[in-house]
């Protein structure tokens, strides 16, 4: 594992376009955390600080943090779909077959750096989320520092899955702008068979459907903090009351599609005439 993890690592480090999206795709979403919990002189008029709110307290911060850095993963996904454009384009991933790299061993050596992206990406996101809620939090039992933490999980889960959906996508077309292209209509597709269903039968039946969709999948791992922050001002508002945790199965949908999306390219790789 270490060894085809190291073969990748050198090729995107090698590469200084890749180099620069992985640094944005793991500064970016920080730095807009970390800003938003300044204090923000608006024109003069009025002092805006986050942190008074309420939005870092524990647990709230887990939820909302995991939340808005998994917006960024669009940039480590054109990572990931030129790691496979560049290897049909310059030819190196015949030439790593050639010197004895299997066909299964270079599908797994982009998982594995999938997997190591996203790893260190859940480590950061829960260091920084963990030091800003020190700072601005009322609460400092473990008890309530520690609740919810499962959001971390679904951030891993989340990002894995969708990076391994891009890893197909780039091994079906060999291209990193049609591999980015694909991820945007199967988005629209999503949306039509929902509309279609939902026509046909009834609106909760379709929810319920759309909820095993790749995309959908992956976003109702983490659903948005804003109702939630919402309720946590007005908890007498009933009509704000919404699902906001992280369920099993959702986790499980995803891993699904995951070992779907890593067997699919496999067997993509392995009926290709290189």
């Amino acid at each position: 594992m270490f060894r085809l993890l190291n073969l990748e690592l050198q090729k995107l480090l090698l590469n200084k376009a890749s180099k620069i999206l992985i640094f944005i795709s793991f500064v970016l979403p920080f730095f807009i955390i970390l800003l938003s919990s300044l204090k923000i002189n608006v024109f003069g008029f009025f002092t805006l600080e986050l942190g008074e709110l309420g939005v870092f307290n524990f647990p709230i911060i887990w939820h909302l943090t995991t939340f808005f850095a998994s917006q960024f993963k669009f940039f480590f996904a054109i990572v990931v779909v030129s790691m496979i454009g560049n290897e049909y384009s310059n030819k190196t991933i015949k030439q790593n077959l050639i010197d004895g790299l299997s066909k299964k061993e270079f599908i797994l050596s982009k998982f594995y750096t999938i997997v190591f992206f996203s790893l260190v990406s859940t480590v950061l996101i829960s260091l920084i989320s963990f030091s800003i809620g020190l700072y601005y939090s009322s609460y400092n039992e473990a008890s309530i520092i520690f609740r919810e933490t499962e959001f971390l999980l679904a951030y891993f889960v989340k990002l894995v899955g969708f990076f391994s959906l891009c890893l197909y996508l780039g091994m079906l077309v060999k291209r990193s702008a049609f591999a980015l292209g694909f991820l945007f209509v199967l988005y629209i597709a999503e949306w039509i068979i929902y509309g279609l269903i939902a026509w046909q039968s009834d609106m909760r039946i379709a929810e319920k459907i759309q909820n095993f969709f790749p995309l959908k999948s992956m976003y109702k791992l983490i659903e948005q903090p804003f109702q939630r922050v919402a309720m946590s001002k007005f908890p007498n508002k009933a009509d704000l009351v919404y699902d906001y945790g992280v369920h099993w199965y959702e986790i499980a949908i995803v891993l699904g599609w995951t070992a779907l999306f890593v067997f699919l390219s496999y067997r993509l790789l392995k009926k290709r005439d290189l």
